[in-house]
């Protein structure tokens, strides 16, 4: 006996008059409750009641006007009161509600599902598709959403604008994003610099995300002098990736702040200089150095791994012997955050929800970049990590990393 294809019933199904009269119902009970509350305002506003003489009178009505307003049940027509009054400073003007603003179309609650859905990876198609079933009766323009996510660039420019002094960094991890935007007619990779603070308590804390022209010295000067004149104070360790714009920023701004080179950025510079049939040997050698039980253990296979590796293969070896002390610096703290230590893995995953967001945005111009850096630090900077299990990394990340292509 064949089984009955449920999907074809539901799309086969017919409307329901009885729902669609209840829906219609629930809507005019919604209209005429939003009309009595704003004849209530404009009646508080005019200090009396339509048609009521008295001395406290300071303006009439003259009309309504009809006005579309989306709610989360379906759209309504609403008709709003219109009238002319004396103000307490005594200009005479056109009245406006405060509970409806001018130009307002949808609830606060319509517009933040809108912006939800969009900081949420869905561009201006795909949330009028995913919308049109719920308001039907009130499509969506392309505009009308267009201005609604330009109103995440005041909101990112205050975020980026806020005060860190009371912000007790201890760990700054530093690495720029990628997002394709055009330019002069041309799409290009454009770099967005991302700093992420780790506090005493293990919490992640988004700090700052700048759109820059490319990771030069200037640009990752400017981020860092941002967060200086913040209120923030330099970190014990800072974790980045060999940067050679980056490194000069930090020794201007803060000379002395301990430093960490990225292990797995590293191992992917070195690998790069060998040939292919050596590198998983030379790879078990650089993992007994980063590995190691402690800092003598790690000096003494690095010496080894230079002596042998700077006879097989002298730039695998130089490109090691480049990162200096850097690349240890992170047995200097307590073992149990070695893991978190020795890599950017921790902003890593911000990166790669990142790049989930704008990848259905498409190449943005100039004054959409601000949006985009809105859809990393809008849940970034509202789900942050407590206690040292989310400050962990593990190392089957690491090994993950390993096999991206991009080398810094």
């Amino acid at each position: 006996m064949a089984k009955p294809n449920t999907a074809m019933d539901l799309r086969q199904e017919e409307p329901n008059p009885w729902r669609e009269s209840l829906e219609q119902r629930v809507r005019e009970r919604m209209r005429e409750l939003i009309e009595q509350v704003l004849e209530e305002e404009v009646e508080e506003a005019l200090g009396a009641r339509r048609s009521q003489r008295t001395a406290s009178r300071c303006g009439y009505l003259h009309g309504r006007k009809s006005r579309g307003l989306v709610l989360r049940g379906g759209r309504v027509e609403v008709r709003v009161p219109r009238a002319r009054w004396v103000t307490p400073q005594g200009e005479e003007r056109e009245w406006r509600s405060q509970l409806l603003p001018r130009y307002r179309r949808a609830t606060p609650e319509v517009e933040q599902a809108i912006l939800g859905v969009y900081l949420s990876g869905g561009n201006t198609r795909r949330i009028r598709t995913a919308l049109q079933p719920l308001w039907a009766q009130a499509p969506l323009s392309k505009s009308a959403v267009s201005r609604l996510v330009t109103r995440l660039e005041e909101s990112y420019q205050l975020w980026q604008k806020r005060d860190l002094s009371a912000e007790k960094i201890v760990y700054l991890y530093l690495d720029a994003i990628y997002l394709k935007a055009r330019s002069g007619g041309k799409v290009v990779r454009v770099p967005v610099l991302v700093a992420l603070g780790v506090r005493a308590n293990g919490e992640k804390v988004l700090l700052s995300l700048m759109v820059a022209g490319a990771e030069r010295t200037a640009a990752w000067e400017a981020l860092l002098e941002d967060l200086v004149a913040r209120g923030l104070r330099a970190p014990r360790l800072v974790i980045s990736d060999g940067n050679a714009g980056l490194a000069a920023a930090l020794e201007r701004v803060w000379p002395h702040a301990l430093r960490q080179r990225c292990t797995v950025h590293k191992l992917r510079n070195v690998e790069s200089k060998a040939p292919k049939h050596s590198r998983e040997a030379l790879r078990e050698d650089y993992h007994q150095i980063v590995y190691a039980e402690d800092r003598a253990t790690a000096e003494k296979a690095r010496a080894k791994f230079l002596a042998k590796w700077g006879k097989l293969c002298p730039a695998a070896a130089a490109s090691l012997e480049e990162a200096g002390d850097e690349l240890l610096t992170f047995y200097q703290f307590p073992a149990s955050q070695w893991l978190a230590l020795r890599t950017t893995n921790l902003i890593e995953r911000l990166q790669e929800e990142f790049r989930r967001r704008v990848k259905t945005q498409g190449p943005l111009p100039p004054r959409r970049r601000p949006c985009a850096c809105s859809s990393l630090c809008w849940p970034a900077d509202r789900s942050s990590c407590r206690g040292s299990e989310a400050f962990a990394t593990s190392r089957g990340n690491e090994k993950r990393l390993l096999r991206r292509k991009r080398f810094s």
